[in-house]
């Protein structure tokens, strides 16, 4: 279906979004709309509200305020209808490990009444998709946790779901197994599934999200494409300007106020915001500002992430 302007509708929408657990506001009356066939992003430290709003969002848990609908209709009314054509990645992988590898993918699949040659069909079409059809007899236990964790995407797609809900789907994985999944998740996408996922990892939602919203609190900070939000938050450039001693970096802050947009000091070092790298590094000098080391770079998601949310750790 579409909306009265041709798009099409919004494959989940809140307005004024809550839950709370007892005296407990998880989240704070929030509004987004997720669209078909984009990877859509909640980012947020902990106790932001994140996994509560994807647990609503997954028929799971209900809302205590507001309005939900997915696939327009009520999780509260439709949940099962809703929860058939979902796809869920939890955050800890619960794979089966009584059973092979492609047996997980089975037993799964007749959960929805799949029929047992199509959900072999299903399972060996998908291990092919994860690359791990050389190990669809091992058992499980032995895999490493890059291949649990491409098994346990797989098995949420076993019944070709058309929303797949990922909980920090890379959390713990090497490099290299992050980059096989997310090249897996891509591929993903380009067949029209729709993905939302929530992530600390501030490169993986650079990598992955279309549009993506900054939660602190239980509220949305803010919501846009990554290159969006860094226009928006962060001058061009930031330098970082390295110091072993906190006297002379506290005198380095003090001899480079003014600089650029504004300076964030570190344990360690001096970040300066600038819209020119280059010419802070010039200015550095010209004051007799003398770090250890310094560094020009882009900035980032993760620099958009800190400003919005702060770097005190909060315990929630």
């Amino acid at each position: 279906m579409a909306d009265d302007e041709g798009r099409p509708e919004p494959v989940v929408r809140a307005t004024g979004l809550g839950k709370r657990y007892g005296d407990f506001t998880a989240v704070d009356g929030i509004d987004f709309e997720i669209r078909p066939g984009e990877a859509f992003g909640f980012l947020g430290p902990n106790g932001a509200g994140k996994s509560s709003t994807m647990r609503m969002v997954g028929c799971v848990s209900p809302r205590t305020a507001g309005h939900l609908e997915v696939f327009g209709l009520d999780p509260s009314v439709d949940g099962s209808t809703i929860r058939a054509r979902l796809g869920v990645v939890p955050q800890d992988d619960t794979l089966d490990i009584g059973l092979n590898v492609r047996e997980n993918l089975i037993v799964y699949a007749r959960f929805f009444g799949i029929a047992r040659a199509e959900a072999a069909r299903r399972a060996d079409e998908l291990l092919d998709f994860i690359q791990l059809g050389d190990r669809a007899r091992d058992p499980v236990e032995p895999l490493s946790g890059g291949m649990k964790r491409r098994l346990t995407i797989a098995r949420a797609l076993v019944n070709r779901p058309d929303l797949v809900l990922l909980d920090e789907p890379t959390t713990g994985l090497d490099p290299q197994a992050r980059h096989l999944l997310w090249e897996r998740l891509y591929r993903l996408k380009q067949r029209g599934a729709t993905l939302v996922l929530t992530t600390h990892y501030m490169d993986e939602a650079e990598q992955l999200c279309d549009r993506l919203v900054i939660m602190d609190g239980g509220r949305i900070a803010d919501e846009g494409s990554p290159r969006q939000l860094i226009e928006r938050h962060c001058p061009r450039d930031v330098v970082e300007l390295r110091f072993t001693d906190g006297d002379r970096l506290a005198e380095a802050a003090t001899t480079m106020a003014g600089a650029g947009h504004h300076i964030e000091p570190l344990p360690d070092r001096l970040l300066v915001y600038a819209d020119d790298g280059e010419r802070v590094v010039d200015q550095v000098e010209a004051v007799g500002v003398h770090p250890t080391g310094s560094l020009v770079r882009r900035s980032t998601l993760e620099d958009v992430f800190l400003r919005l949310t702060g770097r005190s750790l909060v315990e929630a």
